[in-house]
C-alpha cells in the first residue's frame, strides 16, 4: 500500500490545519473522573457518565432494558456499519502516512468499535445473543451494513474520503437520534455525538490538505471521491423498517438526514475547490450509484474477506477469554 505524497510541507505547523484530540469523555463508573458514578443508569444521560457496553448489558441482565423486534433490527443496521467500519479503519494503525495519523485512525477505530459494541448489545438482546455473538458469529448475509463501510482502505486519500461520508452521516445520524423517544438508543446516539464531532473535523481538515496541497495529493483525493461516492446513496435509503420506526420516534427516516449532510458536506467540498460549481473536478451528481441492498444483508465480494479475518480467532477458539 502506498502513501500520498506529502502535501504542501509548510502547513505542518500552520494553525489551519491543526488536529484537536478527544475531548474529555468520561465513562460512567467509580473512577473515571470526579463525576463517575458506579450506579448510573445506562439510560441517564448526565455529564461524566457517558453510556458504557457494559452498563446497557447490566440493565439488560435485570430486565430493565429490552427492545424491541424493529429497534433491535435498527440497532443492528448501525452497529454493524460502526463494527465493520472499525476494522477497516485498524489496517491503518502502523502504515498511515505519519505517525500522528497511525493515532488518529486508531482512535477513530476504536470509537467506532465501541459504538458497534453498544448498539450490538442492546440488540442482542431481543435475541437473547451478547454482542460477541453477533459480531463473531453470524455469516455474511446476517449483516446489516451498508456497502460503504466495506469498501477496501485503498490509499490514503481513499479512506479519508470514506471518513469524510461517514462522519458527516453519522453526524446527522446521531444528531437526530438524541431525541429517540427509545431512551436507551438516545443514550448511546448522545455519547456517540461527541465522538463524530471530532471525526468529521479530522476528516475535513484532511479533505481540505489534500486538495490544497501538491498535484498529486489533489488528484488522488479527486479520484478517491470518484470511487467512494456511489455508495453514498445507500445510506439515505428508506425502508419499511425505518418508516415504521420514524413513525413511532424510537429511529428516523435516512432521507430526512440528506439534506443537511448535501449542505455541510459540499461547503467543504467548495472550500476546498473539488465541486464543479467552484471550479473544481468533481461533478458528483453525475457519478452513477451502487445497488446497495447491504441493509437486507446483499453485499459485495469485500465483506466475506473482511469477515474471515475479523471472526478467524473466535471461531478457532469459542468461548476462550483472556
Amino acid at each position: 500500500m502506498t502513501a500520498p505524497e506529502n502535501p504542501a510541507n509548510e502547513n505542518e505547523n500552520n494553525p489551519d490545519f491543526a488536529i484537536e484530540g478527544h475531548g474529555d469523555i468520561s465513562v460512567g463508573v467509580k473512577g473515571a473522573g470526579a463525576s463517575g458514578d458506579g450506579s448510573a443508569s445506562a439510560t441517564r444521560i448526565t455529564p461524566g457518565n457517558a453510556l458504557r457496553p457494559e452498563d446497557i448489558a447490566l440493565e439488560i441482565r435485570k430486565g430493565q432494558v429490552k427492545p424491541s423486534e424493529d429497534v433491535a433490527e435498527y440497532a443492528l443496521r448501525i452497529g454493524d456499519d460502526g463494527l465493520i467500519l472499525a476494522q477497516r479503519l485498524g489496517h491503518w494503525i502502523s502504515r498511515a502516512p505519519e505517525l500522528e495519523e497511525d493515532v488518529a485512525l486508531g482512535n477513530i477505530a476504536l470509537d467506532q468499535l465501541g459504538h458497534a459494541r453498544s448498539f450490538l448489545t442492546y440488540a442482542g438482546a431481543a435475541w437473547d445473543k451478547s454482542e460477541d455473538d453477533l459480531a463473531y458469529f453470524r455469516r455474511e448475509h446476517e449483516f446489516r451494513s451498508a456497502h460503504l463501510f466495506e469498501q477496501p482502505n485503498g490509499d490514503f486519500a481513499v479512506t479519508i474520503a470514506r471518513q469524510f461520508i461517514v462522519s458527516y452521516y453519522q453526524f446527522e445520524l446521531y444528531k437526530r437520534l438524541t431525541g429517540s423517544n427509545d431512551k436507551t438508543i438516545a443514550a448511546i446516539a448522545a455519547k456517540a455525538l461527541k465522538e463524530v464531532d471530532y471525526h468529521r473535523d479530522h476528516s475535513a481538515q484532511w479533505v481540505l490538505r489534500l486538495a490544497g496541497g501538491t498535484e498529486g495529493s489533489r488528484r488522488r483525493i479527486v479520484q478517491a471521491f470518484k470511487l467512494v461516492w456511489p455508495y453514498v446513496e445507500e445510506l439515505f435509503e428508506d425502508d419499511e423498517l425505518t418508516a415504521r420506526l420514524a413513525e413511532s420516534g424510537a429511529g428516523v427516516q435516512p432521507s430526512s438526514l440528506r439534506a443537511d449532510f448535501d449542505r455541510l458536506t459540499g461547503e467543504i467540498l467548495g472550500e476546498a475547490g473539488l465541486d464543479a460549481a467552484s471550479g473544481g473536478e468533481l461533478s458528483l451528481e453525475r457519478i452513477p450509484q451502487s445497488l446497495g441492498g447491504g441493509r437486507h444483508g446483499k453485499h459485495s465480494e469485500h465483506l466475506g474477506y473482511l469477515l474471515a479475518e475479523m471472526q478467524v480467532l473466535a471461531r478457532e477458539h469459542p468461548g476462550a477469554s483472556w
